[in-house]
Formats: structure tokens, sequence, C-alpha cells
């Protein structure tokens, strides 16, 4: 009998994939953290029965929640990422030469290690240039004093348990304190489709803060309804002002992130250029 992972939404949408074997599990402090070696995508992450990311397809994600940003903000020196155990976000981050120093503020030990023991192709680790914190993003935001960030990037999963308080205006406004003028934010801003009334409500909130606040999209296979989004929130920064010196660092060495990739993930589709005004 083959055995298979599923993730339900809702009770509406269940999406899965075969299984070979578990690596890991364990119930940490927070929540559930599981490691197991699928067909199709290879080793995935799940915590609390969601998928956060497999060695397949990770790059769709990572690139995406990382390079727009990047690419947009000229010699960008300090990044803060929030999440981000898996370390994918990180190691795309300091595929920047400009980069001096990454915080990432992150929950769970226990993520932290699961991906290092049994996903260490996603995270770069050793480099110097990154400080892993363990502990409580919204307390950050809050009360850190430090350099202001030149780029901030919250890698979180779904609006639910730890990561609920990383979705509200509270915890945005404390990551306009940490971002300085001429800064940007990106975020995961969950499914347009399946989840889309938590993906405008994102959206809808940042531009109460930020003065740009636009959304972009491309696929994840992992995740429910395949087309997942981003969301790029600054004061100044126009998305499609990409620099080329930025750029010309990482696009080569990308699998799927390129300047024509960045350009057409913008467009707005009709229905959500409606309801978002």
């Amino acid at each position: 009998m083959s055995l298979w992972y599923y993730e339900t939404f809702d009770d509406r949408i269940r999406f899965g994939l075969r299984v070979e074997h578990t690596l890991f599990a364990k119930q940490s402090d927070y929540q559930y953290v599981e490691v197991f070696k699928t067909v199709e995508l290879g080793k995935t992450l799940a915590i609390d029965g969601i998928y956060m990311t497999s060695e397949g397809d990770e790059h769709y994600y990572h690139e995406m929640i990382v390079h727009p940003a990047m690419v947009t903000v000229p010699g960008a020196r300090r990044v803060l990422i929030i999440g981000g155990g898996d370390g994918g976000t990180a190691r795309e981050v300091l595929r920047h030469p400009s980069v001096e120093k990454v915080v990432m503020v992150e929950i769970d030990q226990v993520v932290v290690d699961a991906c290092k023991a049994h996903m260490p192709e996603l995270g770069s680790w050793d480099d110097p240039r990154l400080e892993l914190i363990i502990g409580d993003a919204i307390e950050y935001v809050k009360q850190a004093h430090v350099e202001p960030f030149d780029v901030i990037v919250l890698d979180g999963s779904d609006p639910v348990g730890p990561a609920e308080g990383l979705f509200n205006v509270d915890f945005y406004k404390g990551v306009s304190r940490l971002l300085r003028d001429g800064g940007v934010f990106s975020l995961q801003s969950e499914s347009p489709m399946i989840q889309r009334p938590v993906f405008l409500e994102v959206v809808q909130t940042l531009r109460t803060i930020f003065k740009t606040a636009q959304p972009y999209f491309g696929p994840v296979l992992l995740y429910g309804g395949a087309q997942w989004s981003w969301t790029f929130a600054s004061n100044t920064v126009d998305p499609l002002a990409i620099d080329e010196a930025q750029l010309a660092h990482v696009e080569d060495g990308c699998k799927y992130y390129n300047r024509d990739i960045h350009r057409g993930a913008f467009a707005l589709p009709n229905d959500l250029r409606r309801q978002l005004g």
C-alpha cells in the first residue's frame, strides 16, 4: 500500500504527495515538525500538517520572496529575515555580495535543527554574515534597537498558530520602524485563489502603512492551487525599478527568477485589480 501525505484546505481542497519514508517527526514547544522523502518533490518539510517547502520546488518560492526586493535596493547591506527556518531565504539573500549582515529571527529551534540535519542543501548556515536569533519576531520588531535594515523579508507560514501575529497592522508597523528610507519589505501573501480573503487583507492592510504595496505572483507546486503570491511594500521604491548591478550578481545563477519573470510577475489579473481598487 502506498503512503500518502495530504494537506487539506478548509475541507474543500486536498493536495497529496506519495511518501517513500519519514526522516524526522517531532513536536516542538510550538508546532509539529516533519521531514519526509516524497516521490515527486524529494525531501519535504511540513509543519502542523501544512507543507512548508520541498527540495524539488523550493527555488520557485525562495527566489521570488527574495530577489524582487533585493534587486530594487542598490547596494543593500543589511537584511532582516523573519521566520525562514529552513534556510532557503537566507541562502538567496546571501548570494548578493553587497550584503554585510543578515539577521534571521526564527521562533523554533526544532525547525532549524531538522532542516540542517535533513535538508542541508537549502541553507547557507556557515556564512559568517548570518546571525540566527531563536526568538519571537513579534517582540523583535517592537523592541529591537538596531541599525535600520535595507530589506526585510517575512518568510512566515500561514497566519495560524505561532505565525498568526505576523499578519496584522501592529506587526507591519514594527517592520516599518526597522526599515530604512529607501528600503523594501517583502513577504509571502498566500494563494490568491484558495485563500483570497487573507490575500486581499494582507495587501490592503499593507497599503495603510506603506505608500506602495504591490502583489506579485508565481508558481509553487507544493502549495495547493499552484499559484502563489508575494507582496512588495515600500515608501519610496518602485517595484519595477531594477538595479542592473544588483541583478547581475544573481540572475544567471537562478533556476526560475530573471528580469522578465520580475516584470511579468507584477501583472495584476482583472478580478484582483477590481477587488484591490
